[in-house]
C-alpha cells in the first residue's frame, strides 16, 4: 500500500534514501545511512526486527550517526548517546511576509563550501558536513564580502522536501535574512509541488514562532536520537 507523504515524515531519513535521495544510500535492505562527508544520518526498516545488526561494514569504529523519529531494537555494539526532542513542521500555505531589509539571494556553488561549512558550524555545529551541499539546492546572503545567512534543501523523499541549514551569523541577526531565505525555499518547493517541512529543537521558541509566523504547523514531536556504534562489541 502507498503511504501518503505526510506519513513518510514518521520515518524521514529511511524514505529519504529509498526514493530521492537513493543514490547516497550505504547498507543493508534494512538499514541505510548517508556517506559520513555527506550527512551524519542514518535510517531502518521498521518491518526489519534486527535492522542495525548487519551495518559494521558501513561504520567506523565509535563512529556516532543520528536516527531521526522511533528507535529500532539496539544491538550491544549500539549505545544511545544523547537525545534531542525536537518539533516536526509543515507548510502546506506557506504566508508571504514583508521583508524588513531586502538583501540579494544567490545559489550557492561548490566554491562556496568552504565558507557554508565555516558559518553553519559556527551557530549550528554537528549536522552539516563538508559535501551536504550536494543534497539540494543552497541559497545564500552575501554582505561586507561575507557569506552571513543561508539556507538550503536536506532530505529529499517522495512528496515532501526538507528546509535545513538556517542560519544567519551573530553580527548580522535582526535584519530578516532569515526570513527572507526561508520564503524563498518555501515558494521554490511549494510551485514544484513539494511540500516543505523542517526540523527545530522544541526548546527553540523563536525559531519556532518565525516558522509558525511563515505559516509552519506542528506535525509531531520527533526525536533525533544520537547512537554509536562500538566495533569492539561485534553485531
Amino acid at each position: 500500500m502507498t503511504q501518503h507523504p505526510l506519513q513518510l515524515l514518521d520515518n524521514p531519513v529511511w524514505h529519504a534514501l529509498q526514493t530521492t535521495h537513493q543514490h547516497f544510500a550505504l547498507g543493508t535492505p534494512a538499514c541505510k545511512r548517508y556517506p559520513a562527508t555527506v550527512l551524519p544520518f542514518m535510517g531502518y526498516d521498521p518491518a526489519a526486527p534486527q535492522a542495525l545488526n548487519d551495518m559494521a561494514p558501513w561504520m567506523q569504529p565509535d563512529e556516532k550517526v543520528f536516527i531521526v523519529g522511533d528507535l529500532p531494537p539496539m544491538p550491544a555494539s549500539w549505545e544511545v548517546t544523547n537525545q534531542l526532542a525536537c518539533l516536526q513542521m509543515v507548510c502546506e500555505h506557506p504566508i508571504s511576509r514583508p521583508v524588513k531589509h531586502p538583501a540579494d539571494m544567490v545559489l550557492l556553488s561548490e566554491a562556496d563550501r568552504p565558507e557554508m561549512y565555516a558559518l553553519i558550524n559556527l551557530v549550528q555545529p554537528g549536522y552539516f558536513k563538508t559535501d551536504t551541499p550536494s543534497l539540494g539546492d543552497y541559497y545564500g546572503i552575501r554582505q561586507d564580502g561575507k557569506l552571513v545567512a543561508m539556507a538550503g534543501q536536506r532530505l529529499r523523499l517522495t512528496g515532501c522536501g526538507e528546509i535545513s541549514a538556517v542560519c544567519t551569523h551573530p553580527d548580522y541577526t535582526g535584519k530578516g535574512l532569515a526570513q527572507q531565505l526561508l520564503q524563498h525555499l518555501c515558494y521554490q518547493l511549494s510551485a514544484q509541488g513539494i511540500l516543505p517541512f523542517l526540523h527545530v529543537l522544541a526548546s527553540n521558541t523563536r525559531a519556532v514562532g518565525l516558522y509558525e509566523w511563515l505559516g509552519f504547523v506542528t506535525r509531531r514531536d520527533i526525536f533525533f536520537t544520537h547512537v554509536q556504534y562500538h566495533a569492539s562489541t561485534g553485531g
